[in-house]
């Protein structure tokens, strides 16, 4: 079977139909970036205390009523009590002045029973505002999170099976809607309960979308313009949303208006629909062979070149062959099947968990950065783009294990460094020692993994597990010899 970059070289690597691919689907990206981090406002605790009704109080008893404590070394106002109403209320009406007649810590506190009174000097309100997820209900506020984020695990499973089954495109388009319109919804939610139900469904859709995006992108794209792709296209398209959230959450302060804007742009994807094509190689895999060739003979025409006769000859298989020799059929497990490649798995994904661990705990903690969180959030977004950039010259230019070890390196040892900050900026140094120990774990385990720099990607599985069993370094004598028996007995 003749190799697909070989079968499409013709079309050349960046003509008008690479361009229109590899502009829209990194455009599809923005969504994502201003969606996954729009919690960093949106869930945002915003200062508070205990709402004191409207009572005739002397000023002196109003400034006092609610008590102070000492927080990370500051005093401030207690979030969670205040001193009896009606105990306040009658030494207030028989003119005793705290603090000369009367010994504050002598009175007897309660809870905040009339609610809160929320600050509005950043946000005009956020879903702890709306929701009360304070005191009691505090531990539904680091949840909301996780819940999303749940979403994006249960996404990652099925999304990728998903458009293995129906195509790249259907998926894209159709999670691109799951996205937009389950964070529209999530205005109107009555509780912290629903909410974080959308929320969870929104976190699916998010993940699904930047994946398929990012597979079919890959998939047509060939040559240097897909490292490209994959390593600055669509994560510049992830950055530049990101940078534009702070700008939406500082002019709308009120989390309803937020996500309302964020949920708009998603309608300006349905035309996209006409100008981004079906991976052709997902096709051929389907035995799809004359719409695979539709697309690629409609490339042509865009490029300008012309198409030979035939472009996919070999990959029509007769039918009398397809009886004889059934078509197996690959999932995730398939990743595990030999000794070889299922090491490579599990070192992959681990580097993958300590990349993500690390940058989403970065990422959502840019609140704390700065006294003012749209800067801190518009810093954090803006500074992917030299990084994305590195990447891509690491890439095109440096062995693929050199360029992952050292940047794993650099993560590594600027998470541990953290704690020589001063305390009143970072105090709790664990989740950073913890994802500096990730990342150096995960630059030993680096070390294990084949080589792809300069060298042509598998086309299927059997390529895969056979280049597997040759190329990789740290595997006996005796498991290479029988894992080489296994993968030529399915050739």
């Amino acid at each position: 079977m003749k190799d697909y970059d070989d079968a499409t070289a013709f079309l050349g690597l960046w003509g008008r139909f690479q361009q229109i691919v590899f502009f829209l689907l990194s455009a599809s990206i923005f969504p994502n970036g201003f969606g996954a981090f729009s919690l960093v406002f949106v869930t945002d605790t915003p200062s508070h205390h205990c709402l004191v009704p409207e009572v005739n109080l002397t000023q002196h008893w109003h400034n006092v009523i609610i008590p102070k404590e000492v927080v990370n070394g500051k005093e401030e106002l207690s979030r969670c009590s205040r001193y009896r109403l009606d105990v306040v209320r009658n030494l207030s009406a028989q003119g005793f002045i705290p603090g000369r007649d009367v010994n504050l810590t002598d009175l007897e506190q309660e809870g905040c029973v009339d609610g809160w009174s929320y600050s509005t000097n950043i946000y005009q309100s956020t879903i702890v505002s709306e929701f009360d997820l304070v005191c009691s209900e505090q531990w539904k506020q680091p949840l909301t999170s996780t819940v999303y984020f749940l979403g994006v695990l249960f996404g990652s499973f099925f999304s990728g099976q998903l458009s293995d089954r129906f195509g790249r495109k259907p998926v894209l388009f159709l999670t691109m809607a799951v996205q937009t319109i389950f964070t529209f919804a999530e205005i109107f939610s009555p509780s912290w309960t629903v909410f974080a139900i959308l929320l969870f469904i929104s976190g699916l859709g998010q993940i699904s979308n930047y994946v398929a995006a990012f597979v079919l992108g890959t998939e047509i794209l060939t040559g240097d313009v897909r490292v490209l792709f994959s390593s600055m296209g669509v994560c510049l398209g992830f950055a530049f949303g990101y940078m534009m959230l702070p700008l939406f959450a500082y002019f709308l302060r009120d989390w309803k208006s937020l996500l309302l804007a964020l949920s708009v742009p998603g309608l300006l994807y349905l035309p996209l629909w006409w100008f981004i094509p079906e991976s052709p190689r997902w096709l051929l895999s389907q035995g799809r062979a004359e719409e695979a060739e539709a697309i690629v003979r409609k490339a042509a025409t865009k490029n300008k070149v012309e198409a030979p006769q035939v472009i996919f000859e070999d990959y029509s298989v007769p039918a009398d062959e397809t009886k004889k020799h059934p078509k197996e059929h690959y999932n995730v497990f398939s990743l595990l099947r030999t000794r070889n490649i299922r090491n490579t798995t599990f070192t992959l994904c681990l580097v993958w968990f300590t990349l993500s661990t690390g940058y989403f705990a970065l990422s959502l903690n840019t609140s704390r950065l700065h006294a003012d969180p749209y800067i801190s959030c518009f810093i954090s977004a803006a500074v992917e783009v030299p990084a994305y950039i590195s990447s891509w010259l690491a890439l095109r230019y440096l062995p693929r294990r050199l360029s992952v070890i050292c940047i794993l390196l650099v993560a590594g040892v600027s998470l541990y460094f953290i704690q020589l900050v001063p305390q009143s900026i970072y105090f709790k140094y664990l989740p950073y020692l913890t994802m500096g120990t990730l990342a150096v774990v995960s630059v030993f385990s680096t070390l294990f993994i084949p080589e792809t720099f300069g060298r042509p990607l598998p086309e299927t599985i059997q390529q895969m597990h056979k280049r597997e069993s040759i190329k990789c370094p740290f595997i006996t004598r005796k498991e290479h010899s029988k894992d080489v028996v296994l993968v030529e007995s399915q050739l």
